[in-house]
């Protein structure tokens, strides 16, 4: 009997075996370590067989030890019957073994896992990283402090750039358009409108009266409908911004003088980085209207006061505002009816009743609000919400 390279097969019960015997009664071949044993090659449970003609199965050895083994048949020249070839091992080892590989091999998949994983997220950033840079740009035209998508995109993404900032500037004409075509159609009624005036008044009687009355209502309308129609196409512009204290500062001049003879003085208090998030004109409607009816009213002064993000309507910072007087007040019950189109409560103060109500829906147009309180100084406060626009 020799040895194998495998010295474990030279060890007494060491577990590991080898055996050659003809299965008519011949001697047989065994490696050292059976020792005067012989291996039982009745499989203790069912046998596995492979495609190539190995069977594979559980037994037990030399002092009942587990062994699990691999056996095969084959037909020797000079043999009449076939010969058996078996190999058997300690199962505990390689049990073992095979959870030592499993735990190496799940280890191995787990770190590769994480590698890819990470390498995805890392291309997922930097692969992302372009549209991040757009949605800034949008970003930065949505809060009005820029009118285009600026700079280069990768060759990939350029096209959509491209796309947008046409779909941007098509907007802006397309509001021009509009803009123009309302001062078109103002100029185009109110000059027959003016024809009808003057003719009226040349007539005596009540159907001068009348047709003076009816032109005067039609210019009403006019101006109403005319000043949405500007306001609805102003509102949806895109990257407009402007800012609030220039703005403030013309208009508290020009009614310092028109009131001079009152007496009345506009203190202004307003943030440098104030900024309006829609156009210069809609701003200066709304608050030439704040301000023009404040000075109507007051005795001596009007304060105008902004305060940055008073509030966040729809998910948006809005600026407030606030316009007060010295003047006489205002009933809470007649707050409410001030605010609505061509309502007047005292007729021997100028205007058409148009002011706050055309105020009214310039800010719900922006997505903001107007609110009447009780001031300090003693006049009716106006609070109107703005849109603001970053600095």
């Amino acid at each position: 009997q020799g040895g194998l390279s495998e010295t474990r097969f030279d060890l007494v019960y060491s577990g590991w075996y080898w055996q050659i015997w003809p299965v008519a009664p011949r001697a047989a071949v065994r490696s050292r370590s059976l020792f005067d044993q012989s291996l039982d090659l009745s499989p203790a449970d069912e046998t596995v067989r492979n495609d190539v003609g190995l069977k594979v199965f559980d037994t037990v050895g030399p002092e009942n030890q587990p062994l699990r083994v691999v056996e095969r048949r084959l037909t020797l020249p000079g043999y009449d019957v076939p010969v058996s070839f078996a190999v058997a091992g300690d199962r505990s080892e390689m049990n073992a073994e095979i959870h030592s590989f499993n735990t190496w091999v799940f280890a191995a998949m787990g770190a590769l896992g994480a590698g890819l994983l990470v390498a995805l997220l890392i291309q997922v950033r930097f692969g992302l990283r372009p549209l991040e840079r757009v949605r800034g740009s949008l970003a930065e035209i949505r809060s009005g402090r820029a009118t285009k998508l600026e700079g280069k995109f990768p060759a990939e993404i350029q096209p959509l750039a491209d796309e947008l900032n046409g779909l941007l500037e098509g907007n802006r004409e397309v509001i021009e358009r509009a803009r123009t075509h309302v001062g078109n159609l103002a100029h185009a009624l109110k000059t027959p409108l003016s024809v009808l005036t003057n003719e009226a008044r040349s007539h005596d009687g009540a159907f001068g009266e009348t047709v003076k009355r009816m032109t005067g209502q039609m210019h009403e309308q006019i101006d109403h409908h005319l000043a949405r129609a500007r306001m609805a196409a102003s509102a949806n512009v895109l990257g407009a911004h402007t800012p609030v204290e220039p703005v403030l500062e013309r208009l508290a001049l020009a009614l310092e003088r028109i009131y001079e003879e009152s007496g009345v003085t506009v203190e202004l208090d307003c943030p440098d980085e104030a900024g309006f998030r829609g156009e210069a004109q809609d701003l200066e409607e709304v608050a030439g209207n704040l301000l023009d009816n404040a000075c109507k009213w007051a005795n001596r002064r009007v304060r105008v006061t902004v305060i940055p993000n008073a509030a966040t309507l729809r998910a948006r910072p809005f600026f407030c505002l606030r316009v007060e007087d010295d003047g006489p007040g205002l009933p809470e019950e007649a707050r409410a009816a001030v605010m609505k189109r061509g309502t007047r409560l005292d007729e021997s103060k100028p205007g058409s009743g148009l002011g706050l109500s055309i105020v009214t829906e310039i800010a719900e147009l922006y997505g903001g609000e107007v609110r009447l309180d009780k001031s300090p100084l003693g006049g009716l406060p106006a609070d109107l919400y703005l849109p603001a626009a970053a600095g």
